[in-house]
């Protein structure tokens, strides 16, 4: 005991402490800065608070960060147990005995003390601790820079010879918000429709509006040879507000006739039908390309305040019709109004599978059912059946395709009707038939 309480050894287990106050110092930055929230730290930069600035630029050179924390670490770390075992030989004496006692008391004070007690704390407020820690961390990295810069050299090259590359990164900022997103819905934070809505937000770049239009086989459209009475009963038959009116060949569209404009022309003439010129009251058609971006034609919308227009292909034949509430729908999901059917062609069942009519798009399917079925060939979940079995099924075939079970139920000529769904492990049968 005597010999614990010297002069020397005193400065000895003093310097030894601060070497683990060191240590544990730079445990809590590196989780509380790696574990601060970039957005917060934005938004209190924002604010003028100068130490969330210095957080974002430590964030941004996430190599030199850890390069110098670690370098900081290990340094006080192996200088504590140098500094220990020196300590417990002078107690007592050389042999393994000190060497032991030195081993097991340095890895019970860095264990504790070092590394968990201060990573568990940073760990329950990482921002407001790396607001703290920023300034003296930026000293201390601009110290070891040159240290740091030459290990970097040496991992990228070590990484680099068994193929990793350390600048690519497969994630994007919309990942990141999609992973959070995510996040916050397991734990009831957000609810299914606001993730539904955000991603619909990220995702609509990525879109064209063949994604998203009415197909031509489900358009309402009028011939405008027909009698006025005919068309008349045909425009309210439909229930839409705009139809348009084609030449004899449905490719042949001359026009858009609005029902307002119907109704303003039935008051003038007092309901004399046989005076109706349809081609006179219609509006003039607009066509747009089928490749055209949603984000694109959304702006067209605004510009031309239009809220129709026909989608053709690049030989000009109609593909279909787009609305600004089609790619409205893509964001805040189905708007229904008095005159939309109910039936949205999905009917859960109650094994878990899943009755769709064919033309149901496969991005309102995933929407609905939370699932992940690819939509990159194909926008109908009928469209993905024939594209992964490269063939027109049958009634009662059966497929399976990326964790999912693709049952025909009914087929119309070449036209897949209606297809039951479910999850399966069965394996995937990509490229070949299963009857």
């Amino acid at each position: 005991m005597s010999a614990l309480l010297e002069p020397s050894n005193l400065i000895l287990i003093g310097v030894i402490l601060l070497l683990l106050v060191c240590s544990a110092f730079f445990s809590s930055s590196e989780t509380s800065l790696t574990a601060a929230s970039r957005v917060r730290m934005h938004s209190a930069e924002k604010e003028g608070d100068r130490r969330a600035t210095l957080v974002t630029r430590l964030l941004n050179m996430r190599e030199r960060l850890l390069g110098g924390i670690l370098l900081g670490n290990n340094l006080v770390n192996i200088l504590a147990s140098v500094l220990t075992t020196a300590l417990f030989t002078r107690l007592f004496g050389d042999g393994g005995l000190a060497l032991a006692a030195a081993t097991v008391a340095m890895t019970v004070l860095i264990l504790i003390f070092a590394e968990v007690l201060p990573k568990t704390y940073a760990i329950s407020q990482p921002d407001k601790l790396a607001l703290i820690v920023a300034r003296p961390i930026t000293l201390i990295i601009k110290i070891f820079a040159p240290i740091v810069s030459i290990v970097q050299v040496i991992v990228n090259f070590v990484l680099r010879i068994f193929g990793v590359d350390t600048d690519a990164s497969a994630w994007t900022a919309a990942d990141e918000i999609k992973g959070a997103v995510d996040l916050h819905l397991q734990e009831g934070g957000v609810a299914k429709r606001a993730r539904d809505q955000i991603y619909g937000v990220l995702e609509i770049g990525e879109l064209s509006i063949e994604d998203v239009m009415i197909h031509r086989r489900n358009i309402s459209m009028v011939d405008i040879n027909l009698s006025p009475e005919l068309i008349i009963k045909e425009v309210l038959a439909s229930g839409h507000s705009r139809i348009p009116l084609y030449n004899d060949d449905p490719d042949d569209v001359i026009g858009i006739l609005h029902a307002k404009d119907l109704l303003k022309s039935l008051a003038r003439l007092d309901g004399d039908l046989n005076s109706l010129n349809m081609k006179k009251i219609s509006r003039e058609a607009w066509f747009v390309p089928e490749t055209t971006s949603v984000v694109k034609q959304l702006r067209a919308f605004q510009s031309k305040r239009e809220h129709f227009a026909l989608v053709v292909d690049e030989y000009g034949a109609l593909m279909g019709v787009i609305t600004l509430e089609d790619i409205l729908e893509e964001i805040v999901g189905d708007i229904q109004d008095e005159y939309d059917e109910e039936i949205k062609g999905v009917e859960r069942k109650k094994d878990g599978s899943v009755t769709v009519r064919g033309d149901v798009a496969i991005r309102d399917l995933n929407r609905a059912m939370d699932w992940k079925l690819p939509d990159d060939e194909a926008v109908t979940i009928a469209g993905l059946v024939i594209h992964e079995s490269q063939t027109i099924p049958t009634m009662g075939q059966a497929f399976a395709y990326h964790g999912y079970r693709f049952e025909v139920m009914e087929r119309q000529r070449n036209q897949i009707q209606t297809l039951r769904v479910s999850k399966t492990y069965e394996p995937d049968q990509r490229g070949s038939n299963s009857n």
